[in-house]
């Protein structure tokens, strides 16, 4: 394995495979710092302005003059807000069909297909989160023992619901997560549950959406059942009631078409763009090319890259929504006197990533090389297939919960931190940037992307194998996160506008 990787013949830093001691000869460049493994090291002269280079894109600007050899990090490498001239569909590379691929999924009335069988508890507000747990928290292993196709009775609770506006972009968000959630393909059953005042009205929502209460759907409020222990004991009713229903559904043979899954990335190091990243694009285009559905998400994570993906937009109006949720977050972050360059967190910039631009030309590859079909606000149902893109914060459990609530019946998670991060319903696949991340933490990693650095794999390959996991998880195998029963938790509405 070399010392460095170049990315771009344009590029004007490597980065270091391995920690790099000053006097370390790289290309025709000698190290004149010590370089951490993942770090940046300059390979030519950069003048104080002039713009720094990586995956032949610029990443930041130099904030002095850097000399060949010097690391390249945040002491000299400053942020930008990016400029770009926006091309829509100059870079839409045709879809090769491929058909065949199956998994064991769960079909539902109406035809949506799931990958889990849960009962869910809902909340409308944060007043009835102690309800809604015990209610769930009723139904243990030896209280399912008899329901052998249930793979758990789980409460969604959040920390919002009342003190918000009873309209604009938080109230239709939080109301678009619970009806993808009371209509999710791994619910087999939803009980909502309410405290009766709140602004989040259960009964608003089923209005809203034509939801109907039904042996499979039920909803109550604290208040009108008349205070927390009797809405506990009702509640444990109205689920057992459910049980059998739930237990019915079996697992049949669907196709991989079925498939929405989300593409995450957390604890990210510069190595997630080069390894994990790209492979999980792969799997995505594998996944497009069977007629599956792939969601990228985390809209300050595609900051600096989004023209990349305008370039493979379908249709102008495409690419023209991403444009327009990209000039929305400046405006927000603006008005909360933040910056774009926020994101980076102190893992990231210890991985290596030094700028929200490096970070977001590294998680863009994800979405891996197939035409961007569509582009949703946070939680809406996806209902294109192929590439997407889904509006959201690059906080993962909110990201997450809006993919789920977008339909997504799967979620894949790069990470070189190590982040502890799974879900429900959705079941969530893990993969490790690199080698040591992997041996450290094997039983929260499922793939080891490390083996690309090092030379025994391909991203192709890898990706192929991250893909025919989707499959194999799809069908019931449990991820490393699942089998510890992370998602319990990770349950977390965006919480958008004024808490009152």
């Amino acid at each position: 394995m070399a010392d460095v990787i170049r990315l771009s013949p344009d590029d004007n830093v490597v980065t270091a495979t391995r920690a790099l001691e000053v006097g370390t000869t790289v290309e025709t460049t000698t190290a004149a710092a010590l370089i951490p493994s993942g770090h940046k090291i300059a390979t030519a002269a950069i003048a104080p302005g002039e713009a720094i280079r990586k995956y032949g894109q610029i990443i930041g600007y130099a904030s002095e003059e850097i000399a060949p050899g010097a690391h390249v990090h945040t002491q000299n490498c400053a942020f930008a807000s990016t400029d770009h001239a926006y091309e829509f569909g100059t870079d839409l590379r045709p879809v090769a069909p491929a058909t065949g691929d199956t998994f064991m999924g769960y079909r539902r009335d109406g035809g949506a297909v799931g990958t889990r069988n849960y009962v869910a508890v809902v909340t409308s507000v944060n007043c009835s989160a102690t309800a809604a747990r015990r209610i769930a928290d009723a139904f243990g292993p030896e209280e399912l023992a008899a329901y052998p196709n249930i793979d758990g009775v789980v409460a969604f609770v959040h920390g919002t619901g009342c003190g918000m506006a009873g309209d604009g972009d938080g109230f239709e968000a939080l109301q678009r997560v619970m009806w993808g959630y009371a209509k999710h393909p791994n619910h087999a059953a939803v009980l909502m549950v309410g405290l009766g005042c709140e602004m989040n009205q259960i009964d608003w929502l089923l209005e809203a959406y034509g939801l109907k209460q039904g042996p499979t759907f039920q909803t109550m409020n604290i208040q009108n059942v008349a205070g927390l222990r009797r809405t506990i004991e009702v509640g444990i009713e109205k689920v057992r009631a459910m049980l059998p229903i739930a237990n019915a559904a079996v697992r049949e043979p669907c196709p991989a078409s079925e498939l929405t899954v989300a593409l995450q990335c957390g604890g990210s190091d510069a190595w997630s763009g080069i390894t994990a990243n790209p492979a999980l694009g792969h799997a995505c285009d594998l996944l497009v090319a069977q007629g599956g559905t792939g969601v990228l998400a985390e809209t300050p994570e595609i900051y600096g890259a989004e023209h990349l993906l305008t370039r493979r937009a379908a249709s102008r109006e495409v690419g023209d929504r991403l444009v327009g949720l990209i000039h929305w977050w400046e405006d927000y972050t603006a008005r909360n006197r933040g910056s774009m360059d926020n994101n980076p967190s102190p893992g990231n910039k210890k991985g290596g990533l030094t700028t929200i631009l490096e970070k977001s030309l590294g998680a863009a590859a994800k979405g891996g090389t197939t035409p961007l079909t569509g582009v949703y606000k946070y939680a809406e149902p996806v209902r294109a297939k192929g590439f997407t893109f889904m509006d959201s914060p690059g906080y993962d459990p909110a990201s997450v919960t809006g993919q789920i609530a977008g339909g997504c019946n799967l979620v894949c998670f790069t990470t070189g931190r190590g982040s502890a991060f799974g879900s429900k319903p959705a079941p969530t696949i893990k993969v490790a940037t690199n080698q040591a991340l992997f041996d450290r933490m094997p039983e929260d990693m499922d793939v080891n992307a490390g083996d690309i650095l090092t030379g025994g794999a391909t991203v192709e390959a890898k990706g192929r194998e991250i893909y025919e996991m989707f499959l194999r998880v799809a069908s019931g195998e449990m991820s490393k996160s699942e089998a510890q029963g992370l998602g319990d938790y990770e349950f977390v509405p965006w919480q958008i506008g004024a808490v009152m």
